[in-house]
């Protein structure tokens, strides 16, 4: 009998992406996020949940595509060392289990798809990008260094 590997299936910035579920302790509405002066581009503010501060990562301006708009939306609370993060998803559809090992990529990703994903998994005939939790909360590297 094989290990299953449970994900959560989101939609970021129009593409369908796996988040391992390891990481992930639910899936919230937010609105009201404060935003930090100085913070890096991808940090979208701070945001309190059950009496806790967490960081909110804007998945989009990680990924270099743009910024996402205030207002109500949608967060995978993810823990990664003991801190709790909200990463802002477009959609958030299921939870699966699925069997195969990540695969390399088919097709040219951009740039910060290379940077946040470990690979591609198959579910019903549909590739989904599997996210780097870690390194999309780190955010991009700067290019400029």
């Amino acid at each position: 009998m094989m290990m299953q590997d449970l994900y959560l299936i989101v939609e970021v910035a129009g593409q369908r992406a796996a988040l391992p579920a390891c990481y992930v302790e639910s899936v919230v509405e937010v609105e009201d996020i404060a935003p930090v002066p100085c913070a890096p581009p991808h940090v979208f503010g701070l945001f309190a949940l059950r009496s806790r501060v967490l960081t909110v990562i804007d998945t989009i301006a990680a990924l270099g595509e743009g910024r996402s708009a205030a207002g109500e939306k949608q967060a995978v609370i993810v823990t990664v060392d003991g801190h709790l993060y909200g990463l802002l998803v477009d959609n958030v559809d299921d939870v699966v289990a699925i069997e195969a090992a990540p695969a390399q990529p088919r097709a040219l990703l951009s740039p910060g798809w290379v940077r946040f994903s470990t690979g591609v998994l198959e579910h019903e005939g549909q590739p989904l990008l599997l996210i780097d939790v870690p390194a999309m909360i780190a955010g991009p590297l700067d290019l400029a260094a």
